[in-house]
C-alpha cells in the first residue's frame, strides 16, 4: 500500500463527472523518413506487447471508510483497457478535428476499477504526422513528474529505436524501504512535528500578511483570494464538455523580449495572455476596471525530489492593471510576481501547501452546492508553466514535433492555460468547458498579444529613442 498526501486526496474529493481531475498531454509525431503509412498503427500494435506495467500505472486507488485512500499494486494490467487507435477520416484531419476529437478524450473521468490513466493513438493527420494522447490521475502526479516521466519514455536520437512505453519504465518514486523506513522512524516523527510547527507558523504568517492588503495598509504586497470579479464569461459553474485550443511563440523571441527587459518567461508570457485576456473580455463585452488575477501553482519540491503525487502550492496573482500599453503592462507584471516570490521564499511550504487546500476546500465547497455562478472566484482562470526539453525528442525515431499541455479546471474557473516550453518553442495549451465563447479567437489573440509586446519593446530601446519612459503603475 502506498499512502496519499492531503492534496492527492483532494483531487478525488473534488472529481465529478462535470469535472474530472486528470491532466493530458497532446504530442503531435512526424512520421520517420521513408517510413509505411501504417507507421502510427504498427506503434499501436508493438505498445501492447509491453505488458509488464511499472508503478504507479499498476496501482488502483483503495477507499476505506476508516482511514486514508491509499494506492494498491494490481497483479496485472490489460491494456486493451489503456491503450486506444484512432483514424481520423481522410478530409477531416485537419487541427480542428484533432483539437475536437481531444477535447471529447480529454472529458470522460477515468474508470477508478483500473489503474487511472489512457494512452491514445490518433492516426490519419495531414502531412504524414500523427498524435499520442496521454492522461492521467492528478492525484498521481503534478505536471512536472508527469514532464519527467514522459522524457524518460523518448529519445533524443532519430536513430534510436528501441520504444520504451511511459507505463514499462521504472521511475524514481522516492519511496523508502521498509527497512529504511523502520530505521528512520524516530527522525520522521521528530521531522513531522518540525513541519507541523512550521506549518502553523507559515500560516500564521500569511494569515498576517492576508490581512494587512486586505486592510490596505499594504499595497500588492500578495494578491487576496475570492476579490476576483466574478462577471465575467471566464469563471462559473464548471458543467460537461470540453474544448481545446493551442498557441505557440518562437523562444528566440521570447529570449529576445527577456534580454532586453531583463524580465522572466513567466513576465512575458503572463504579459502576453493578460493583453490577449483583456482583448477576449472587450469581445464579449466586459471592460474590467481592475486587474486580472489569476491562479498559479508553485513547485514546492526540494531539489533531488522525484517522488510520485503532488507538491504544489496554488497563489492568486494580480497581472496588470488596465493599459493599452503592453510595455507597462509587462513592467506590472513584473513587479507583482516579484511581491509574489517574496511571499512564497517568506514563507514555509507547508503553509503554502496549507493555504492550497484551505482556499481550495472553499472553492469546492461552492462547486459542490451549485453556487459558482453567484459567489466571487479564487481567480479569473489558472495559469501554470511546465518546462521541457529544449532539444526535439524521438518515438521510435518519429521526431515528436509539438507537445500540448492539457490541464484540469479547477472550481469556479472555465478556463485553464498551461505553458510549455519546448525545442525551442513556447506552447499554450487552452482547455475550456462548451460554455465559454470563441475559445479559438483567445488563442489567436494570445499569438497577436506577443508581438504587440515586441514591437512595443523594440520601440522603447531604439537607441534614439526621446518619447515616453514606460512605468509600475
Amino acid at each position: 500500500m502506498h499512502k496519499l498526501s492531503l492534496l492527492d486526496v483532494a483531487f478525488f474529493i473534488a472529481e465529478s463527472e462535470a469535472s474530472p481531475k486528470h491532466v493530458g498531454g497532446l504530442m503531435i509525431c512526424k512520421r520517420p523518413p521513408r517510413s509505411k503509412p501504417g507507421f502510427a498503427a504498427d506503434l499501436y500494435r508493438e505498445f501492447l506487447t509491453f505488458t509488464d506495467v511499472q508503478a504507479p500505472f499498476n496501482r488502483l486507488i483503495h477507499f476505506s471508510l476508516t482511514a486514508m485512500p491509499t494506492w494498491r499494486d494490481c497483479e496485472s494490467v490489460d491494456l486493451q483497457k489503456h491503450v486506444f487507435y484512432h483514424k481520423l477520416p481522410r478530409g477531416k484531419n485537419g487541427r480542428p478535428e484533432l483539437y475536437r476529437l481531444v477535447a471529447d478524450l480529454h472529458q470522460p473521468m477515468l474508470d477508478r476499477s483500473r489503474p487511472l490513466w489512457e494512452m491514445h493513438v490518433i492516426d490519419g493527420l495531414s502531412e504524414g504526422r500523427f498524435a499520442v494522447y496521454v492522461k492521467t490521475h492528478h492525484a498521481s502526479a503534478d505536471g512536472v513528474t508527469m514532464m519527467r516521466w514522459a522524457v524518460d519514455s523518448l529519445s533524443p536520437r532519430a536513430d534510436d529505436l528501441e520504444l520504451k512505453p511511459i507505463w514499462s519504465i521504472r521511475h524514481a518514486l522516492g519511496h523508502r524501504s521498509e527497512k529504511r523506513l523502520n530505521e528512520k522512524m524516530a527522525q520522521s516523527l521528530l521531522a513531522n512535528l518540525a513541519g507541523a510547527g512550521k506549518r502553523v507558523l507559515g500560516i500564521g504568517r500569511l494569515s498576517a500578511m492576508l490581512l494587512l492588503e486586505s486592510i490596505k495598509l499594504t499595497k500588492n504586497a500578495i494578491s487576496l483570494p475570492f476579490v476576483a470579479d466574478g462577471n465575467t464569461p471566464l469563471t462559473g459553474q464548471v458543467t460537461a464538455g470540453r474544448q481545446f485550443a493551442t498557441a505557440s511563440v518562437s523562444m528566440d523571441r521570447v529570449n529576445l523580449i527577456r534580454t532586453r527587459t531583463r524580465s522572466t518567461l513567466n513576465h512575458v508570457a503572463l504579459t502576453c495572455l493578460d493583453g490577449a485576456l483583456r482583448r477576449y473580455l472587450r469581445d464579449e463585452g466586459v471592460d474590467l476596471q481592475r486587474p486580472i488575477t489569476i491562479q498559479m501553482p508553485v513547485n514546492l519540491r526540494k531539489e533531488g525530489d522525484q517522488g510520485a503525487g503532488n507538491k504544489i502550492g496554488i497563489i492568486q496573482v494580480e497581472l496588470s492593471p488596465p493599459t493599452d500599453d503592453p510595455y507597462v503592462r509587462l513592467r506590472n507584471i513584473g513587479f507583482s510576481l516579484r511581491n509574489v516570490r517574496t511571499m512564497i521564499d517568506s514563507v514555509a511550504p507547508e503553509a503554502i501547501e496549507s493555504y492550497t487546500l484551505i482556499t481550495g476546500v472553499v472553492g469546492q465547497l461552492a462547486e459542490m452546492l451549485k453556487l459558482s455562478n453567484h459567489l466571487p472566484p479564487t481567480g479569473n482562470t489558472l495559469v501554470s508553466n511546465v518546462p521541457g526539453p529544449r532539444e526535439y525528442l524521438y518515438i521510435k525515431g518519429a521526431r515528436l514535433e509539438e507537445l500540448h499541455p492539457i490541464s484540469t479546471l479547477p472550481a469556479g474557473n472555465l478556463l485553464n492555460i498551461t505553458l510549455f516550453s519546448y525545442a525551442g518553442q513556447l506552447f499554450f495549451g487552452l482547455i475550456a468547458t462548451d460554455e465559454l465563447p470563441n475559445l479559438e479567437r483567445l488563442s489567436a489573440y494570445v499569438a497577436e498579444a506577443f508581438t504587440e509586446l515586441e514591437q512595443s519593446v523594440l520601440d522603447a530601446h531604439q537607441p534614439h529613442t526621446t518619447g515616453r519612459v514606460p512605468r509600475e503603475t
